[in-house]
Formats: structure tokens, sequence, C-alpha cells
């Protein structure tokens, strides 16, 4: 049976800067979920991140890939510099999602480290850029598929074809 990450946040874990969740009532990650498919998981706190802690942007709106590149850094609305906790978190992710076998991950959109189609632009103003987040730059550079909890419909078409 194929394995799916899935963002701790999505699956009604308090792991979120703010201390909260964003539980998803998607139908389909409840049916995974049930069948045992699921490996949850929050890079920010595995990367050693406290809940609740202070928002964090990378800056300039780069994504993940610059950050994984050292061209961005990742940084807090107190000014500090957490890029190497992001850095951690997304190793401790791909890590996890290996020694599970993923090849599927749908993660929380808009976060600087599950971001799949968007991040916020490092300004801490609300606004969104293109781009993907630390993890998902990492996780689909080793090959893992990344969506967004938006996108779980066609994360399920992926999944029927990685099991057929």
């Amino acid at each position: 049976m194929e394995k799916i990450l899935v963002s701790a946040c999505l699956m009604g874990r308090k792991v979120r800067y703010d201390g909260g969740a964003k539980t998803s009532s998607d139908t389909l990650l409840a049916g995974w979920r049930e069948e045992g498919r699921l490996v949850t998981f929050c890079p920010e706190v595995a990367g050693g991140l406290p809940v609740p802690r202070p928002a964090a942007e990378i800056e300039g709106g780069a994504g993940g890939a610059a950050v994984l590149s050292g061209a961005a850094r990742v940084l807090a609305t107190d000014g500090s510099d957490v890029t190497a906790e992001f850095l951690a978190g997304a190793r401790a992710a791909l890590d996890a999602a290996r020694a599970h076998g993923v090849r599927l991950a749908v993660l929380k959109e808009g976060s600087p480290s599950c971001g799949v189609l968007a991040v916020y632009d490092g300004s801490f103003a609300g606004h969104r850029t293109p781009g993907q987040g630390v993890t998902t730059a990492l996780l689909e550079r080793h090959g893992i598929r990344v969506f967004s909890e938006d996108q779980v419909t066609e994360a399920a078409g992926y999944l029927r074809t990685l099991e057929t």
C-alpha cells in the first residue's frame, strides 16, 4: 500500500506557528487515514521550532529552491533567521518519506515549509507569490510529487497511477 506524507496541521495537530491547526475535512484524506496510508509530519516542529512561534516567511518571496541553494533565508517576524530550522525540518521530512517509501505528499498551501503553488512574499503583509516552500522543493527534488490540500482529487489520481 502506498503511503502518503501529509502536513500534521491538516490532520488536526496543533503545530502551526500560532498554536493552531488547519484541519482538513476532505473525505479522501479521511479515507486514507482510515486505511493507514498517512505519514503525518510537521517539518517546522521536526526542525526544532516551538509551538507557538513567530510567523516566518521566505525573504523576497524567493521560494524554497532559493533557500535550499543558499540564495535566500527564512526570516521570522521578530527578525530572527530560522533558515537552519527550516532546512533541518525539510531534511527530516525527506528522511521520513524515504523511511516509509513515500512517493506522494499532501502539504499545507502557503506555508514557507509546505507551500506547493504559493508562499508568502516575505513582507509579512499577507501577500502571496508563486513558489514552493522549503520542504516541498526538497521533496520534489527527490522525486516525490507534492500536492496542496486543495489538490487532493489530483493527488488521488496520481495515487491510482502509482498503484497500477
